[in-house]
């Protein structure tokens, strides 16, 4: 089976700042740069899998009490009020606003685990040599540094709901536990996402094609 022409067999990587092409046929101990913008460039990501492996098990870890603890507290009239995402999600919908849970849902509980889980089966899948549709892995990694903008959408929320707050007489709204346990959370994936380098997919491949 021929094998397919890859930029690493011609000694050609590009930047990844800049995207430019350059010559990386240079003797092993010395590190190339980027000419234009003067970056490290390498092959392959370093120690990709590795980094890849720590924020995911971080965000994991911290997914549990994003969940748990309160994302805000909500004091009016000496009233004090913890919600969780769980419990705002419900709130809206026995509200009558099933439109607004809907989007907090898929933005604070399904894309976090979604993406959690699919970068988890893609680090898998190059330990273990998968060779099962790589095209469809590749997609799949780009689908997940898409749906990741999706992520923040209710910090954003509670940041807005805090600056739109002025009466401090009547009412408050303070930040909890939850909201910096899910904000980390997102960074985490979002490290773990930019640390992946999905080129190790289609090197399993090239591997199987030149035995």
């Amino acid at each position: 089976m021929t094998a397919h022409l890859t930029g690493q067999k011609l000694g050609i990587a590009s930047c990844p700042i800049c995207s430019q092409l350059v010559d990386v046929r240079q003797p092993t101990e010395v590190v190339p740069h980027c000419p234009r913008c003067l970056s490290a460039i390498y092959p392959r990501k370093p120690h990709s899998l590795s980094k890849s492996w720590a924020f995911l098990i971080a965000a994991f870890i911290l997914y549990i009490p994003a969940n748990i603890f309160p994302i805000m507290t909500l004091t009016s009239f000496a009233r004090e009020s913890r919600e969780t995402i769980l419990s705002g999600i419900y709130q809206l919908f026995v509200s009558g606003q099933i439109g607004i849970g809907l989007v907090v849902f898929f933005a604070s509980i399904f894309v976090p685990i979604f993406k959690i889980g699919a970068l988890i089966f893609l680090v898998l899948s190059v330990q273990l040599k998968m060779q099962w549709r790589p095209l469809f892995r590749a997609k799949l990694y780009r689908f997940v540094e898409w749906i990741g903008r999706w992520s923040m959408i209710d910090i954003f929320m509670i940041s807005v709901l805090i600056a739109l707050v002025r009466l401090k007489e009547l009412a408050s709204i303070e930040p909890g536990a939850g909201a910096l346990a899910f904000a980390a959370v997102v960074l985490l994936t979002m490290f773990a996402s930019h640390s992946f380098d999905p080129r190790l997919i289609w090197d399993n491949l090239k591997e199987k094609e030149d035995v």
